[in-house]
């Protein structure tokens, strides 16, 4: 029999699972001191927790039978990751109940947006009987671009198509075959911008996407434009928003999130006639409490009963002899993924890994993980993708990952290569680990180069001719960008080459752009390495 606390309140119908399980015995005991929890965890293989209840590492240290801790939601900072994982105790999370709920209210916000619901009411109630003020639009027939094509996003291009709406999805994961199923054209950011008369933006918070909306894409946009979002505060500029709306560029924002939450007293958002706001409900309604715990009771009881589970988000347990074989490698194999991703344009479709020399005969599944969420965790954000997650999260995105391995050393006593396949191109990304150096990039496409995968690097591809480098290099020196390494790699003298950099900050869109625009260069990027 299986004992599980249940420390936090849950409703009886999130955890019906457990209670009609006949393998479970569960209690509740909610409001308990980390004293209380500390004093009868011990009795238990499982626990259940929203985010009041703080399992820290002492808790998990008197908690010998513990298996699994469920949170029924998505944020797990009320638990200790790395403890639980040191453990052996697996964390298991809910990212998919509330997407429905997220979904609607962001569509409930387009359509108050579009018929001033919110300040037509404020009027109505206040006895002033104001019809003319008020003059909405269709929805129908108006073009909606949906930034961020995940679980929430096209959920909301669905219902779009309901009501009429053309949708355009921008996301860097979306397939021509997906969008086609989804009923959306794929469309480019700037696209998106230019031309849709509502954006709603479903992508989380990265250093790619922070004020990923932003003064300059303001100044693109069509007259009379709406933004919506229910994603993240950050996302959007909101000091951008308001002069948008001020200029007569954007004609309403509804906004759930805030950069600061709550958002300060003087906000500019409180007290706009033109901007609508909630204190972030995306997630707010019974059912969506409801399904979070359901979903994690029946995560709980797969792992107790010991079938296949998802939703976890810390590292699944590794025997200690094949960790100490695989885990010097963990770090380049989210370094190579990064790496790659940041250098391919278009949707993935396939990542291809292959091992060469003695990791061939290691079971690799650990590091397969690593290396995905490195190419996943670029653009859908690392605090939402982690090693037991990403191979789900690739699925559910149609991408097909092939794992090869070949005991021929190849120059090196281990190689991990890995090789991303867009719709439109394919890059190869290889490197090992040298004793006293760590993990080293060997090789890109086809050229060799010997580069510490840190900090922030430029890829440049260009012709091999004199005075190549020392262009760039005057260029980025112009600008007060310092170069700390440098590396060239060719095939043939005189022919393709690559050049990488390492500098010491973020380098400018704009310089970039100068860079690739440079005589006898193909193209140059900014690759981040964290």
């Amino acid at each position: 029999m299986f004992k599980v606390l249940i420390s936090d309140p849950i409703s009886d119908q999130g955890i019906a699972l457990l209670a009609e399980a006949p393998d479970v015995e569960i209690d509740k005991k909610t409001g308990l001191s980390e004293d209380e929890l500390a004093a009868v965890i011990g009795n238990y293989d499982a626990l259940l927790v929203r985010s009041q209840t703080k399992v820290t590492a002492r808790i998990l240290e008197a908690a010998p039978r513990l298996k699994v801790i469920g949170r029924a939601g998505v944020g797990v900072d009320n638990i200790d990751l790395e403890a639980a994982t040191r453990r052996g105790v697996v964390v298991i999370n809910a990212p998919d109940g509330n997407t429905i709920t997220t979904c609607e209210h962001a569509f409930a916000m387009m359509m108050a947006l579009a018929r001033h619901i919110p300040q037509a009411y404020a009027k109505t109630i206040r006895g002033e009987w104001d019809r003319k003020s008020f003059l909405g639009v269709e929805l129908r027939n108006k073009v909606l671009g949906v930034i961020g094509m995940g679980r929430i996003g096209s959920e909301v291009a669905i219902r779009a198509k309901a009501f009429g709406m053309i949708v355009l999805g921008y996301d860097p994961f979306l397939t021509e075959e997906r969008a086609e199923k989804l009923g959306v054209r794929p469309a480019s950011f700037e696209e998106i911008i230019r031309t849709a008369d509502f954006i709603t933006v479903h992508t989380p918070l990265t250093p790619e996407t922070r004020g990923m909306i932003g003064r300059e894409q303001f100044a693109m946009m069509k007259r009379g434009v709406r933004i919506i979002n229910c994603a993240r505060g950050g996302i959007v500029d909101e000091a951008a928003v308001v002069e948008a709306i001020d200029a007569g560029i954007v004609a309403g924002a509804a906004f759930d999130v805030f950069e600061q939450e709550p958002p300060p007293p003087d906000h500019p958002f409180l007290r706009h006639p033109k901007i609508i706001v909630t204190p972030h409900l995306g997630a707010s309604t019974v059912e969506a409490q409801e399904n979070v715990a359901v979903d994690v009771s029946e995560q709980i009881l797969h792992v107790l009963r010991g079938e296949p589970f998802k939703n976890a988000v810390n590292m699944p347990y590794v025997p200690p002899e094949v960790m100490a074989k695989l885990g010097p490698f963990f770090d380049l194999g989210r370094k190579l993924g990064s790496l790659a991703v940041q250098s391919v344009d278009g949707p993935i479709k396939e990542i291809v890994i292959s091992y060469a020399g003695e990791l061939a005969d290691i079971d690799t599944q650990p590091l397969n993980r690593q290396i995905v969420a490195g190419v996943l965790a670029h653009h859908l954000g690392s605090d939402q993708v982690n090693a037991v997650n990403a191979f789900h999260l690739a699925k559910n995105r149609g991408i097909n990952i092939i794992v090869a391995k070949s005991r021929e050393s190849k120059g090196f006593t281990n190689l991990v290569s890995v090789t991303l396949r867009t719709t439109r191109e394919e890059r190869l990304v290889a490197g090992t680990t040298l004793n006293g150096f760590g993990p080293r990039i060997t090789q890109i496409d086809k050229f060799p180069i010997d580069v510490e995968p840190q900090g922030h690097l430029l890829l440049v591809s260009h012709h091999d001719k004199p005075g190549i480098i020392g262009k760039v290099g005057t260029l980025l020196g112009n600008n007060g960008i310092n170069i700390a390494t440098m590396k060239v790699g060719r095939a043939l003298a005189g022919g393709e080459a690559i050049m990488v950099l390492t500098v010491d900050k973020d380098v400018p869109k704009d310089v970039v752009a100068s860079i690739a625009a440079l005589p006898e260069l193909n193209s140059a990027r900014e690759i981040r390495l964290v």
